[in-house]
């Protein structure tokens, strides 16, 4: 089965710590993760190693909405994320595999993200633009720093 691979790098302006939090706290992913024009809801998520999580994602103009879930194989706090993903949809089949790589830089964060095993379905080119999109907003969230 032909699947494809993305693989994007980022440097963000605040700890790693932060960064990982936001790939393991459920209310923190529903806010990023969605591109532009979706919205997220995660049913469940158990953020450790063997843990399960399921989500959906909603296409706001339309209605029409996605469900996935997935483990999480690697929890190094600050360091590394590394999870699996399926679509509940047949026509999308297959085990993507994440991997975040967390590297503490001297303004703030170096951020190296892989994904594999991508439906050959879904052009990577789309992929491409739905991380950007979602790093964006990853940006946004964790970047700010706001006193108490």
């Amino acid at each position: 089965m032909t699947t494809n691979t993305v693989r994007l790098h980022r440097v963000l302006r605040c700890p790693p710590d932060r960064i990982y939090r936001a790939f393991t706290e459920a209310a923190a992913y529903e806010c990023w993760l969605p591109p532009f024009g979706f919205m997220a809801k995660v049913h469940s998520m158990d953020a450790k190693v063997g843990g399960t999580y399921k989500m959906s994602f909603t296409n706001f103009g339309s209605g029409h909405a996605h469900s996935f879930g997935g483990k999480y194989l690697e929890l190094v706090p600050g360091q590394r994320v590394v999870y699996e993903a399926s679509f509940d949809d047949a026509n999308l089949p297959g085990t993507m595999k994440t991997t975040v790589t967390l590297t503490q830089v001297s303004c703030g964060t170096d951020m190296q993200v892989v994904q594999e095993g991508i439906p050959a379905v879904i052009p990577a080119e789309m992929c491409y633009l739905g991380w950007q999109e979602s790093l964006v907003k990853l940006a946004q969230l964790v970047e700010p720093q706001i006193p108490d």
